[in-house]
């Protein structure tokens, strides 16, 4: 295993903003990172496991040892009724989505092309068109950072919600997710009801029809982070009361929205969008022309850059319609998770 001094964050991160950390290990096994956590040397450092980097955003040195998930494999057994998956937490999930449907395997290829590894779907719990992970999801295997004990958590207790998951509260910095289990029904359901999915025709409606009109349509909306620096979609789909809904539809009677528990659940592309943002640039940070959800890194751009950038678009959605935008990607200062509120408060 080898560990890096001050080493450069750049070809980590999707966002591809040059930014550095203390120390940066790639571990290939379990046995790495027991390793690195019972070494003297890092005990009192802050410690961030990263996979593909797709969903965060440095926005300063990190003092800390970043640790590279690549623990990789896969393996599949079936029940009458069920393939069951084990994916190792390094595993590249839009690989994972297209072998399984060049496999015959159906039930995850709504989530086609989302970027990031195995390991980090579960803290996210991604979605996309209807699915999320929590749907097909039977356990998460763990590394207890304390005892060193592998724990098996079953689906219904990783308190999945929208973007969320034990992961981010209860578990944050106390547990390693070394692998998950997927359990994909052999009789298919089409999931088929979200905007451009509806229209296929019935007839050919397969996991291999959805999967390539998934991929189609974000490579069409979203930009390739290996040529423009992204992380994704930037904010979440802010739920609001009914009642301010329904307020909202008086003066917008075409904002774009669904049913959600605890009220409605409105497109944020749409609000950044009617707010005439796309486009928008604060030097090398702009708001994705095509997609106003996804802010890019067009020149290179700093983190300073997407804060603001990202600041002014909280701003101007608030000023407009009254709803607070929450950001989806994760922000990482010196020594750990912070957010855009703490960013402004400390300007």
């Amino acid at each position: 295993m080898q560990i890096k001094t001050n080493a450069s964050l750049k070809a980590y991160h999707t966002f591809g903003i040059e930014q550095s950390c203390s120390y940066l290990a790639i571990v290939e096994s379990l046995e790495d990172v027991i390793e690195l956590f019972q070494n003297p040397r890092f005990t009192h450092l802050p410690k961030l496991f990263l996979g593909k980097g797709s969903n965060v955003l440095f926005t300063e040195h990190f003092e800390g040892l970043v640790i590279v998930n690549r623990i990789m494999g896969k393996e599949v057994t079936e029940t009458d009724e069920h393939y069951l998956l084990h994916i190792a937490g390094g595993e590249d999930w839009p690989e994972l989505v297209s072998w399984c449907v060049n496999q015959g395997i159906g039930g995850i290829e709504n989530l086609a092309l989302i970027p990031g590894c195995a390991g980090s779907a579960p803290i996210q719990n991604i979605g996309a068109y209807g699915l999320e992970l929590k749907d097909i999801c039977d356990y998460v295997d763990v590394l207890d950072l304390t005892t060193f004990e592998n724990k098996r958590m079953h689906a219904q207790d990783c308190e999945f919600a929208y973007r969320d998951s034990i992961f981010k509260h209860a578990l944050h910095g106390k547990c390693f997710i070394t692998a998950l289990g997927l359990k994909l029904a052999k009789q298919w359901q089409p999931i088929n009801q979200y905007g451009p999915l509806y229209s296929i025709p019935e007839e050919q409606l397969s996991p291999a029809s959805i999967f390539e009109r998934v991929c189609q349509v974000r490579k069409a909306k979203l930009p390739d982070p290996t040529k423009i620096g992204n992380a994704g979609s930037f904010f979440k789909n802010p739920v609001i009361t009914q009642d301010h809904y329904d307020r909202l539809t008086k003066k917008y009677p075409n904002v774009v929205a669904y049913p959600a528990s605890g009220g409605m659940k409105i497109a944020a592309g749409w609000l950044i969008d009617q707010c005439g943002l796309k486009g928008k640039s604060v030097h090398g940070a702009q708001v994705n022309p095509m997609q106003a959800l996804v802010l890019t890194n067009i020149d290179n751009c700093s983190a300073d850059d997407i804060v603001a950038l990202a600041s002014l678009v909280k701003q101007t959605v608030w000023d407009k319609y009254q709803i607070i935008l929450e950001h989806e990607v994760r922000f990482l200062n010196r020594t750990g998770e912070t957010n855009l509120t703490q960013i402004e408060a400390s300007r």
